[in-house]
């Protein structure tokens, strides 16, 4: 750990696994598609790929994704989200970890994608972005894309402020090696445009 409490857990005490799952049950059982970031990914990937779910979650696509046919592993430092990803696919490769650590955890490299969705970046412990990004970009195979979605107003995340700026984070994603490939405004692929509240981005690391 960096030994900073990251912006989630200082919201949620790091015991909100449950809840967060019984909200998207609820979303599904009234017809709503649960899945567009994982429509989204898949789209962009080869079949049978090797996916790293960093800030995974309940594990709600990296399962999804798995069923579509890819090669998942989840990371996240919330227990309590990682005890509902176990229960519901226990099959799959669950890590608890620090992405500002990510390289402590065994991981081989070589993904071809890493998604960090739900906010995960906003989400970080301040002043460790640069450092995950680093991280996220380093396990990425030769033309591996890093997937992310970030809210950018007080709308789009559980704080009063957005905390990361796009332009901040194209910034430490250049440092590390990757090119934006792909912005939009929401995972269904609508065009971004100077303003919106969120931003969908593809940046992909140099292929060999």
């Amino acid at each position: 750990m960096t030994g900073q409490s990251d912006r989630w857990t200082e919201l949620t005490g790091g015991q909100s696994g449950e809840e967060y799952a019984q909200r998207f049950a609820r979303l599904a059982e009234s017809g709503h598609d649960i899945h567009g970031e994982a429509a989204f990914c898949d789209a962009l990937l080869k079949p049978a790929a090797r996916v790293l779910d960093a800030g995974c979650g309940t594990g709600r696509i990296a399962i999804r994704l798995a069923e579509m046919g890819h090669h998942c592993t989840g990371v996240d430092v919330d227990s309590s989200m990682l005890a509902v990803a176990r229960r519901e696919a226990p099959t799959l490769e669950w890590l608890l970890g620090d992405l500002a650590r990510l390289d402590a955890l065994g991981l081989s490299t070589g993904f071809d994608m890493v998604l960090a969705a739900g906010n995960v970046v906003p989400l970080l412990a301040p002043g460790t972005e640069a450092a995950v990004v680093r991280q996220l970009a380093a396990a990425l195979g030769p033309g591996g894309l890093l997937v992310t979605g970030m809210g950018l107003d007080a709308a789009h995340l559980p704080l009063p402020e957005p905390p990361v700026t796009l332009t901040e984070f194209d910034h430490w994603c250049t440092q590390a090696g990757l090119t934006l490939r792909q912005r939009y405004a929401t995972w269904n692929g609508d065009p971004y445009h100077e303003g919106c509240g969120y931003a969908v981005s593809v940046h992909s690391r140099p292929a060999m």
